[in-house]
């Protein structure tokens, strides 16, 4: 009586798959054991599903924070999946023997990843593969691909595949602590069997399918013994099944027991189950030309065939029967890329690693916020941008009234909340776009693709709730308990707004009144108040009541005007975010009728004629009085003739001209007189002076649109008596690295000491 049949097999491998199936039909074993986790086995049922299309994972991850999480991620061509199928489709108990997923998360990050079989062996013996690729000159997976997919029989590719592992375990250096789990494993492995035999089935009736590298330690190691299997650390741990991508499941995304090309092994897949390995030129070869030719670029089918020919001369003067990945690709580049590789590098990637996504049926195990977040793609009909593919969603969200139902005249509101929920939780499926409107705020922009991350990231939102509404109040609970000032609590109640959560935005509301009674720096204040702003404006867009919010807009606004003279008396390095915060109190006065303008035109009146504060602001405050038409030529011409003249340190005079030329560009650029103020004010610098205006007045102007330029170079040049082109070179000009320097130097400039 012989033992357990031992099948080692490379993770990815459509030929371990094939040789697999058939070495199954002749074996006929009573149960099949597969290298994988062995409290997973509830997920098996999923792969055998008509309606499962691959690739797709099982995620195990951690119940409680810091959430850890491993990935087993499968092909239709894993020997894994292909063994799991043939024994469902026979009658056959299968189970994984793998250490469980509980195990390898409480071993922490520097565990294996064990829905690799070889990765840890690919670190060991890196050196190994190195000294491989020197003597072959060509690397791991062309070398497997060449010796091992392409062996016709069986039994010669279950010896070769296991001599293979047999000779690398022998080679390689691992180190002490991934050796001792390498032998845990494998442990644990033989322990699985010997259970299975001590239950009544027949060793040679067992059939274990596990990576080449651990066949000759399921023959040598002793099996784990019941104290040792006790003493295993475990995590509170829960797994579910998740699509997968293809690019996700190559190794160029980082993925250490992946391939290369997915795409194209699974057309190796297909050929070994139909008309054999001879086809595949010709399949991957048409498939290259026609991404080549949807890309726009031209194919003949003479080229195709030159290099279908090229590529099966390329194989024999490489030793192997059929051209491997590495011939065909040498071969389209000789013939269709012309010798670049460059010109075919996008139709390669799609014919090689490909954007399939895979398909799991209704019913799948599944967390609740999954079921939650597949629910409502479908009923926002959003299916169809679950894509690799980067799509783009434009949102409008006004009611629809010429639709029957209230749950369609709304549907893109629904959408809105959904994404914005989404985003909230950092599930990053969609990414919000900046508007394209201006004085309305009914249209929402938005960019969304699907990646496995995104499978995770939802999965892992099931620690925060039972749905993604839920998960998301959570998550703004969660912030809203840590803020620490008015803009972080402002900035939680402006999402729960957005995500269309009254309860949530009420909890943050009412955080965000208890920090209004500390002190706040005035673009605090601000943006909080122009947060609050959006709520009352567009409420009713929303179905918002934004009553509530008003009392706080009022009150913001009167508390920044109380503090708006102080905070100008500031250095250079704040003087962006006085104005900033000036022009959003500007913005939040015009929109709303319940906010005093008499006072906010009285404090840019104070603001822009007081010589204590940064000159910047003051200057600031003038182009405010300016676009509301609140301040005359007089006023102006008097204020340019004090602010820029020769007793005004230049620093201080074209700082003031970059507040003034902030705002309003057109109505200064319309007014000569003002252009020659500063012509006198500049000619009558000393020249050191005058360098260190200039610096100034080129960083003014460096915000001003190309025209915008030219309008200011023909006042200057009808002024100088010059070309307008001769004026923007001398002014407009980018600025050198010794300007600049001289600016940086001027960050520190004191104007306390005004």
């Amino acid at each position: 009586m012989g033992g357990p049949i031992l099948f080692g097999v490379r993770h990815l491998s459509p030929a371990a798959a094939f040789h697999l199936r058939r070495a199954l039909d002749q074996a006929q074993p009573q149960l099949v054991l597969v290298e994988g986790p062995s409290d997973l086995n509830d997920q098996m049922q999923w792969f055998c599903h008509p309606k499962t299309q691959f690739p797709a994972a099982i995620l195990a991850y951690t119940r409680t924070p810091p959430v850890r999480t491993i990935l087993y991620p499968f092909a239709v061509y894993s020997p894994e999946i292909q063994a799991i199928q043939w024994a469902r489709e026979h009658g056959v108990e299968c189970r994984f023997m793998d250490l469980p997923s509980s195990v390898f998360l409480a071993l922490g990050p520097d565990a294996p990843d064990p829905n690799a079989p070889e990765e840890e062996l690919e670190h060991a013996t890196e050196s190994v593969y190195r000294q491989l690729e020197l003597l072959t000159g060509e690397d791991h997976d062309a070398f497997w691909e060449r010796h091992f997919e392409q062996l016709e029989h069986g039994e010669e590719y279950r010896l070769a595949c296991n001599t293979f592992g047999s000779q690398l375990r022998e080679a390689s250096q691992e180190g002490r602590r991934r050796a001792a789990e390498t032998l845990v494993r494998e442990a644990y492995m033989k322990r699985v069997i010997q259970q299975a035999i001590a239950s009544g089935v027949p060793q040679e009736r067992i059939f274990c399918v596990c990576g080449a590298f651990h066949v000759d330690g399921l023959m040598e190691t002793a099996q784990m013994t019941d104290e040792e299997a006790a003493a295993l650390p475990c995590a509170d741990s829960a797994a579910t099944l998740m699509p997968y991508s293809y690019y996700r499941l190559s190794s160029r995304s980082g993925y250490g027991a992946g391939n290369k090309a997915p795409a194209y092994f699974e057309l190796l897949w297909n050929a070994l189950n139909g008309p054999g390995l001879e086809q595949v030129p010709y399949r991957y070869l048409t498939a290259l030309a026609g991404a080549h030719r949807g890309a726009g670029n031209l194919v003949s089918s003479a080229e195709v065939i030159e290099a279908v020919r090229l590529a099966q001369a390329l194989c024999g003067m490489r030793g192997s029967k059929v051209p491997t990945l590495s011939d065909l690709r040498d071969a389209s580049v000789a013939v269709m890329g012309h010798g670049n590789f460059s010109e075919l590098a996008l139709a390669a990637a799609e014919t090689e690693i490909g954007k399939q996504i895979g398909f799991l049926p209704e019913g799948v195990s599944r967390t609740s916020v999954q079921e939650d977040f597949y629910r409502q793609l479908k009923e926002l009909r959003l299916e169809k941008y679950r894509t690799a593919g980067l799509s783009q969603l434009d949102l409008d969200l006004r009611e629809r009234l010429n639709v029957k139902s209230q749950q369609a005249a709304l549907t893109d509101l629904h959408r809105s909340f959904f994404l914005h929920r989404l985003r909230v939780l950092n599930i990053h499926f969609c990414q919000a776009l900046p508007s394209r409107q201006e004085g309305a705020s009914w249209g929402e922009y938005w960019q969304l693709r699907w990646t496995p991350e995104v499978e995770i990231e939802v999965a892992e939102s099931a620690l925060l709730g039972d749905t993604i509404e839920g998960a998301a109040a959570y998550a703004l609970k969660e912030r809203a308990e840590e803020a620490g000032s008015i803009a972080q609590a402002a900035a939680i109640f402006e999402d729960a707004f957005l995500c269309g959560m009254p309860a949530a935005a009420q909890h943050a509301l009412t955080v965000l009144q208890g920090l209004s009674v500390d002190a706040a720096a005035l673009a605090d204040v601000a943006e909080t108040a122009m947060r609050l702003s959006l709520v009352v404006r567009y409420g009713g867009l929303r179905r918002f009541d934004p009553q509530p919010v008003i009392p706080l807009v009022k009150q913001l606004y009167l508390r920044a005007c109380l503090t708006l003279e102080q905070s100008c008396v500031c250095d250079a390095k704040s003087a962006s975010d006085v104005t900033l915060a000036m022009d959003r109190l500007n913005t939040l006065q015009l929109s709303h009728d319940f906010l005093e303008e008499d006072r906010w035109l009285t404090l840019l009146a104070g603001v822009s004629d007081r010589d204590d504060l940064n000159t910047r602001c003051s200057g600031f405050a003038m182009a405010i009085l300016l676009e509301r038409g609140k301040a005359d030529e007089e006023l102006l011409a008097r204020e340019v003739a004090r602010r820029l003249s020769p007793g005004i340190p230049a620093d201080l005079g074209a700082g003031w001209f970059e507040g003034l030329a902030a705002k309003n560009r057109r109505a200064l650029i319309v007014r000569l007189s003002l252009w020659r103020h500063l012509d006198c004010y500049l000619a009558s610098l000393e020249e050191d002076a005058f360098r260190r205006a200039l610096v100034f007045l080129r960083r003014a102007f460096a915000d001003f649109s190309p025209s915008e330029k030219n309008d200011i170079a023909e006042n200057l040049g009808e002024i100088w008596g010059v070309s307008p082109q001769q004026t923007a070179e001398a002014l407009m000009n980018e600025t050198t690295e010794a300007e600049q320097a001289m600016l940086d130097s001027l960050s520190d400039f004191d104007f306390d000491d005004l």
